[in-house]
């Protein structure tokens, strides 16, 4: 299994960025997936998940309104669309995937058995 994160990189405060995760190496299109960062100095924290089709998501309270999770099953991708983006959205961005398949949303990170080794998101205010 390989999540491959990518799309981060150095962007003012109220700039967007997209970050993408490639998925291999297991069913991707009946699996929830997620995002998770972890800030500088802190623990890591849940962003956003999807179901498999895409048709409910979840967010964290801190990125709801801003940031849009999306998939595009035919190509084993996910996307994080991130808008007005605020300093305190600096960390590093890691994409995850459920354990198993048809599985509820989870905000947890121990409902993720599957993660990337995670893209570096610097936003300069």
């Amino acid at each position: 299994v390989q999540l491959q994160a990518s799309g981060g990189g150095l962007v003012q405060a109220g700039g967007p960025l997209r970050l993408s995760c490639a998925a291999s190496g297991l069913t991707f299109s009946n699996r929830v997936m997620g995002w998770f960062r972890r800030p500088p100095g802190k623990e890591r924290e849940f962003v956003a998940a999807i179901n498999w089709s895409g048709g409910f998501t979840k967010y964290a309270d801190s990125v709801k309104g801003r940031f849009t999770i999306s998939r595009d099953n035919a190509n084993h991708r996910m996307y994080l669309q991130m808008n007005s983006l605020k300093s305190e959205d600096t960390a590093v961005y890691y994409c995850a995937a459920a354990s198993g398949v048809w599985s509820v949303v989870g905000t947890g990170a121990e409902s993720y058995a599957y993660w990337g080794q995670g893209t570096l998101v610097t936003v300069s205010s």
